[in-house]
């Protein structure tokens, strides 16, 4: 186990979604953002199932700032609910996890 996790944030558009990550980044709350557009999300929201395009990004950032990157979303995000996970990374190269860690905030 590390202290490196992997976040997980979907959003309405490959544009919003890179602006907000650079915006992490810059900041020093995420390594690195690997952006994936489009995708298709199919949920159920107030009572409705929806079938719609979005963007995701998978972060790498550490454990610890995981809040603050969801209080970030929850501020910023147009959604009323944005989607944030965070995975455990357990294990992965050595030198790539070390580089995560020293690109974030301690």
């Amino acid at each position: 186990m590390t202290d490196v996790v992997e976040v997980i944030i979907t959003g309405p558009d490959a544009e919003w979604l890179a602006a907000f990550t650079r915006r992490l980044v810059d900041d020093r709350l995420a390594a690195c953002g690997h952006n994936l557009a489009p995708i298709r999300s199919i949920y159920r929201w107030e009572g409705s199932v929806h079938d719609d395009p979005e963007a995701r990004v998978a972060l790498h950032t550490r454990a610890s700032l995981v809040e603050r990157i969801t209080a970030r979303a929850n501020q910023e995000h147009p959604y009323e609910v944005p989607c944030v996970l965070a995975l455990p990374v357990t294990g992965g190269n050595p030198a790539y996890l070390q580089w995560v860690l020293d690109e974030t905030r301690a």
